[in-house]
């Protein structure tokens, strides 16, 4: 497990019963945490890569928590469900901002209304903007050198669209 997942999972504030999505969820180290304190029936784990699907499969198997839901899908669009209480992701950012602006807009809308958005990055202004945009605000954490970003979902609309 790498130190930005840990940092993320650090500040992450699991409770019973809370519907948890890992988005991105490689080998499920951050899904399998959740499902060990929110109850696996509460947790998906998604990826667009069938090997890390796969992988997060049997280490869910492994540690005791067959019961989470897994899928293959690109972000969100293979993935129906929504209400979520908390999405995690420790997105790629290395290279451009698309697939972080996707799980952003994307998860915007996922998210139950006090949902909130975790991500954690070696970036800080790109995400820090783009979470203001579409959530009106985000709380930043600086843990072991990795930027751990917490944006709640205030309101039904993104907040950098105007009301008419």
């Amino acid at each position: 497990m790498d130190r930005g997942t840990l940092a993320m999972l650090s500040a992450a504030g699991f409770e019973p019963g809370m519907k948890v999505l890992d988005l991105g969820c490689g080998c499920g180290v951050v899904g399998i945490v959740a499902a060990k304190k929110c109850g696996q029936e509460n947790v998906w784990l998604v990826d667009v890569d069938p090997l890390a699907v796969e992988t997060a499969r049997q280490n869910a198997l492994d540690n005791g928590v067959p019961g989470v839901t897994l899928a293959l899908s690109d972000g969100f669009k293979q993935l129906d469900a929504a209400g979520f209480d908390l999405i995690l992701s420790n997105p790629p950012y290395q290279s451009d901002f698309s697939v972080a602006k996707a799980f952003i807009e994307k998860g915007f809308n996922r998210l139950k209304l006090g949902g909130r958005l975790m991500m954690v990055t070696k970036r800080r202004e790109w995400y820090k903007n783009r979470l203001i945009a579409v959530f009106g605000g985000v709380k930043i954490r600086d843990i072991d050198g990795y930027f751990v970003f917490e944006a709640v979902r205030k309101r039904a609309e993104y907040a950098n669209r105007r009301q008419k």
